[in-house]
């Protein structure tokens, strides 16, 4: 199977060729994927190098020219260096276009922590206006790429190596999906964290809901979720800042006496490289952590 950085090559290789309205600006990150868009495409496929700043800045400049801009770069580079430049260049000026990531959190451990952005998804949250995807699968990813790109606003969709075993319907993009029906309680399985909330949940009266579109929030599919009962108990897992999405979820539940758990990459800097599924244990992400940490909440 391709990855969902192979399947956001491909995808947009394909997209530029079709819809002349579209540009897609690099910051070396991807550039050998895109060679033939580059020839076909001269003026609407812009290397700027490494120059975080001025990818972003380029991209809502072709913005306000008309044209949509996909943005392109590793996470930490495309949210967190030029933050200043997303909230400006695009929020400020009222433009739209689609940011793309790729890396994540623990993608690729021997980048080092220069190379992870677990805080990306909490940094958008804190502008108006941006809708993020979180797919959890090279499928999800491309549906949801096409989906942005045909549309008008401010999108961040973030890929990552980590997949699960099979797509799911992502529909226009919005809301959760219930994969499992329980009474004990919610969780929120975010992206590519769903296989091992699923298999962490295997056996537990819970209810799973899938989501690959993070905000806006699905506070009114997490309410259905929570149903009739006099309480509720929420587990949010996500592959990135553990919490981000706990306060959009209290908000959601306002008017029923709740408990929320986040779970997700923890604030502590791990300093040794290993590899991806080390990373996912020592976040209690894997499925053996994830089963004591939800079950342990659920069981109260």
């Amino acid at each position: 199977m391709d990855t969902m950085r192979d399947r956001f090559i491909s995808t947009t290789s394909q997209l530029l060729d079709e819809d002349p309205r579209l540009a897609l600006v690099l910051a070396e990150i991807s550039r050998d994927g895109f060679d033939r868009a580059a020839r076909a495409h001269p003026d609407r496929v812009i290397n700027v190098g490494i120059r975080e700043q001025l990818l972003i800045g380029t991209g809502a400049g072709m913005a306000l020219t008309g044209l949509r801009p996909i943005v392109h770069t590793f996470a930490s580079f495309l949210v967190e260096r030029p933050f200043e430049q997303v909230k400006l260049d695009f929020g400020h000026q009222g433009v739209g276009g689609v940011l793309v990531s790729a890396g994540g959190s623990y993608d690729w451990p021997a980048g080092g922590f220069t190379h992870m952005s677990p805080g990306d998804v909490a940094l958008m949250d804190t502008l108006d206006g941006w809708t993020v995807h979180v797919p959890g699968h090279p499928d999800e990813a491309e549906e949801l790429l096409r989906q942005a790109a045909a549309g008008d606003g401010r999108v961040y969709v973030r890929l990552s190596l980590q997949s699960n075993d099979r797509a799911r319907r992502v529909g226009a993009g919005t809301g959760f999906t219930t994969v499992r029906e329980g009474e004990s309680g919610v969780v929120i399985a975010v992206g590519p964290m769903l296989d091992n909330v699923l298999a962490a949940t295997d056996g537990l009266d819970a209810t799973v809901l899938y989501a690959t579109t993070v905000r806006p929030f699905d506070g009114a599919g997490l309410r259905r979720a929570a149903g009739d009962h006099r309480a509720a108990d929420v587990v949010i897992v996500e592959p990135y800042l553990a919490g981000t999405s706990t306060a959009a979820a209290n908000d959601a539940l306002a008017e029923l006496p709740h408990r929320v758990l986040g779970l997700g990459v923890g604030r502590a800097e791990l300093r040794k490289y290993g590899e991806m599924d080390e990373h996912l244990a020592a976040h209690g992400l894997d499925p053996r952590g994830l089963r004591e940490r939800i079950g342990g909440f659920l069981r109260r």
